[in-house]
């Protein structure tokens, strides 16, 4: 486990401490959770999240009306919420959904939707975007994850057969 995995195993438990729930099988990477309103957030089963925000406060209001507002956040499971994005207070996000990279999120997300943009809007339908991939997997390259075991060779033969489309890892 790296240092930035310990680091946001520790800020986890600090979390769940607080009040965050969180599911079985997530994978949290680099994300901001709510720090003095994580006890309104709820986190499912089967959840990846990736270098992004998730806000129970929008202190927008406080300049001007003294007070913040505050709202809840539910992520159901088997959701993957893309890099950079942020999910806003008052928000669920429904299962087997998608949020696109560096989507803001202010909005219910419908189960099986995939939202994008700023601010996020459907864009698709998880199970199109399955049947797709499942095609395109069918005659693309497949590659192992272990970055750090491969060689020169093995990355510049990969960097060679990706220019003519896309790959993935296993």
């Amino acid at each position: 486990m790296g240092l930035s995995n310990i680091i946001q195993s520790i800020k986890l438990k600090r979390l769940i401490k607080r009040g965050l729930e969180i599911g079985e099988n997530c994978k949290i990477y680099d994300t901001h959770i709510d720090y003095g309103h994580c006890f309104l957030i709820k986190i499912g089963n089967n959840v990846t999240i990736t270098n992004s925000s998730i806000l129970a406060h929008d202190a927008s209001t406080k300049i001007f009306l003294g007070k913040t507002k505050v709202g809840k956040v539910e992520i159901k499971d088997n959701v993957f919420i893309g890099w950079g994005s942020i999910v806003f207070p008052n928000v669920v996000i429904g299962e087997n959904a998608i949020v696109a990279a560096g989507s803001v999120v202010n909005k219910d997300v419908p189960p099986n939707t995939i939202v994008g943009g700023n601010p996020a809007k459907k864009i698709g339908d998880v199970q199109q975007f399955i049947n797709k991939n499942k095609i395109l997997m069918e005659t693309s390259p497949t590659y192992s994850t272990e970055w750090s075991k491969k060689t020169t060779e093995e990355m510049i033969e990969m960097k060679e057969q990706l220019n003519t489309g896309i790959g993935f890892d296993e």
